[in-house]
C-alpha cells in the first residue's frame, strides 16, 4: 500500500491509502476529491492538475512534453505541477503530498 496525503483548496488534509499500480487521478476521485479528469486521462485537459509537495516532486518520473504542455495551460500552475492523470503509484510514492489546486480549466470547453 502507498499512504498518500491530499491537500485541499482550504489547507484541509486527507490521508488515504491506495494501491500501488492505481493512477492518483483515479484514487484522488475514489476519495472525493475535487479532480475533474474530463478527458479521462488522454492529456487533452488540465482539470486533474494537482501540485506535488516540493520535497516529493523528484521522486516522479518525469513529465512528457504532451502533459508540459498541458501544465502550460493550467491555473494556477507551479514548478511542482503535474497531471494527476499521468503519476502511477508505487513503492517509491508512500508518502506523497499533493495540493488540490481551487480552480481549474477545461480546455476541451474551448
Amino acid at each position: 500500500m502507498v499512504t498518500l496525503f491530499f491537500q485541499s483548496a482550504d489547507g484541509t488534509v486527507m490521508t488515504v491509502e491506495a494501491a500501488e499500480g492505481e493512477r492518483l487521478l483515479d484514487v484522488a476521485q475514489a476519495h472525493g476529491q475535487p479532480l475533474e479528469g474530463t478527458c479521462e486521462g488522454q492529456m487533452a485537459c488540465s482539470t486533474c492538475h494537482v501540485i506535488v509537495s516540493p520535497e516529493d516532486f523528484d521522486r516522479l518520473k518525469p513529465a512528457r512534453e504532451e502533459e508540459e504542455d498541458m501544465l502550460d495551460l493550467a491555473l494556477g500552475a507551479t514548478r511542482t505541477s503535474r497531471l494527476a492523470c499521468q503519476i502511477w503509484l508505487d513503492a517509491t510514492l508512500d508518502g506523497l503530498r499533493v495540493r488540490i489546486p481551487g480552480e481549474t480549466r477545461n480546455m476541451q470547453g474551448r
